[in-house]
């Protein structure tokens, strides 16, 4: 199993890119190829530079990626099956979503750094007449974040976190993932939770929510994992 395993993550950076370029091409789907005018006459209207679909798929992007980041490192950090399974399944998961999101911005001929708008700013209040209220903490996050270290939404590790975690090894590896993880799964489940408000593109909106429900659910597990090794949530 364990040399299966070993095969697995050898194998990752490649099905990691083949996940990226699969999302690009579903969303491309929706473009209507070969399909005559019926998607055309169904598809919704381009989203604008600094609405919350453009943003979130933006944001989101940037988040995951440094998930994947992670991931990747405790592999090497530790033999524990049991967090390197998770990492593998968080490494596939958010790279394939990266993917679908970057697709969007492709249809939508948007860029994926968009000049002048600063991270979290789709959430901020009042965005396109919506209220934050009762988002789980996240009122007024589009202006209240302040970018420190290289981590520039909330839940993100700094780069001395990064660092701290390519240094580890074993248990203090893997401690050091759960909770590194589990806050960056906490910010990254506000913001999901934020599209599903915001967003109008359906599509995006179910994506966002079913981050949300596979998120907390990995919270879960990794609160009982931290537990196991003697830990608990990042301070």
């Amino acid at each position: 199993m364990k040399r299966v395993r070993r095969v697995e993550w050898v194998a990752g950076s490649a099905v990691v890119l083949a996940l990226l370029f699969a999302g690009a091409a579903t969303v491309a789907s929706a473009r209507g190829d070969g399909n005559g005018a019926e998607h055309v006459a169904t598809a919704p209207r381009t989203p604008a530079v600094d609405s919350a679909d453009a943003g979130f798929a933006r944001d989101m992007a940037v988040h995951h990626q440094q998930a994947v980041e992670m991931s990747f490192i405790v592999r090497d950090r530790t033999q524990d099956e049991e967090v390197r399974r998770l990492a593998y399944d968080i490494a596939n998961t958010q790279a394939n979503q990266r993917g679908m999101l970057l697709g969007w911005l492709d249809l939508w001929e948007l860029p994926k750094v968009a000049a002048g708008q600063e991270p979290m700013d789709w959430m901020a209040a009042g965005h396109e007449g919506h209220s934050m209220e009762g988002m789980d903490g996240m009122q007024g996050m589009g202006t209240g974040y302040r970018p420190h270290d290289g981590s520039l939404m909330p839940g993100m590790a700094t780069r001395t976190e990064l660092n701290r975690l390519r240094s580890a090894k074993g248990r203090e590896a893997e401690v050091l993932y759960l909770r590194l993880m589990t806050a960056h799964h906490k910010g990254g489940i506000d913001m999901a939770r934020g599209c599903a408000r915001l967003c109008t593109v359906k599509a995006e909106k179910r994506l966002a929510r079913g981050m949300v429900e596979a998120q907390q659910s990995e919270l879960d597990a990794m609160a009982h994992m931290l537990v196991a090794r003697g830990a608990g949530p990042r301070s």
